[in-house]
């Protein structure tokens, strides 16, 4: 079971501050969806409202086919799952895995122990005794093991080391192939996790600056290589991103579809034609609006 996701002209302002200004999308059900933005674009506080923290004042948000706000079915089948949560703060960590069932009816316990194991979370100790790691460990495992229709992770791995975020990742694939459900990653971990998003939603300054599939928004990324006039010529009617000038030899990043026709003219142009990272794209179309 799995939750869709429709927002409509969302806007939330702190005091005079707009967080989130005129937000409009939809997420598909069952599909893992990366939520990417720059520090203070917005994407926690979405997050946030995603999860029924808070009302929607100005917009809509309908969560399978429902206000999620105070709605007992869509709040029990939403895990917002973060690196430090405090709810548990002096309790042992086999007494949290027992209750977590009282409030997640597709909790796993037996797999909840068994990553348990894996992460290396010592069970007898309380939630305040673990190392950062151990933390965000026990989070992550709280989220995969609860099995809920929306799984939303806010950053919740970064305390973990490179083994044990390849172990989540690896993880949240099974997941999916197991017990399909729509997850939500807000990360800064984008090149080492953009291969487990179906869907790519990216905020920039409170806005949508564009929503694709992983496949269509590769599509769109190419890295134009060559001489420097022969580059300029073949770009100047394209979205350049970035570029970077190695002597006589020109290396810009473009975004946008490159029809086959162009390609070709490229390579008559002595031009190399490369594709770009979903980091890579992520990185440069936020850039530059903050240029700007």
């Amino acid at each position: 079971m799995s939750y869709s996701i429709e927002v409509s002209d969302l806007t939330v302002y702190y005091k005079n501050f707009k967080a989130l200004d005129q937000l409009n999308f939809k997420l598909s059900p069952g599909k893992v969806h990366g939520i990417l933005g720059r520090n203070g674009a917005g994407k926690t506080t979405l997050l946030m409202y995603l999860a029924s923290f808070h009302k929607a004042k100005h917009g809509t948000i309908v969560i399978d086919g429902e206000d999620p706000f105070e709605n007992e079915r869509i709040i029990q089948g939403t895990s917002f799952i973060y690196e430090k949560d405090n709810t548990y703060h002096y309790d042992k960590i086999d007494k949290i895995i027992k209750s977590i069932h009282y409030f997640r009816p597709h909790f796993d316990e037996a797999y909840a122990r068994d990553l348990a194991k894996r992460f290396k979370i010592p069970m007898k100790k309380s939630v305040d005794q673990l190392s950062r790691g151990q933390s965000s460990a026990l989070q992550i495992t709280i989220g995969l093991a609860s099995r809920t229709p929306l799984t939303i992770f806010d950053e919740a791995y970064l305390g973990m080391d490179a083994p044990a975020r390849e172990l989540f990742y690896k993880e949240i694939l099974l997941e999916q192939e197991r017990y399909p459900r729509t997850i939500l990653f807000s990360t800064h971990l984008v090149s080492e996790m953009e291969y487990l998003f179906d869907e790519v939603l990216i905020i920039d300054n409170g806005k949508v600056l564009l929503q694709e599939t992983n496949e269509q928004l590769l599509e769109k990324g190419h890295s134009i290589t060559g001489p420097k006039e022969n580059v300029e010529a073949f770009t100047k009617t394209l979205k350049v991103i970035h570029e970077e000038m190695l002597g006589r030899t020109k290396s810009v990043m473009v975004y946008g579809h490159l029809p086959e026709q162009e390609q070709r003219k490229a390579v008559e142009l002595g031009l190399e034609i490369g594709t770009l990272s979903i980091n890579n794209l992520f990185i440069h179309l936020t850039r530059e609006g903050e240029e700007a």
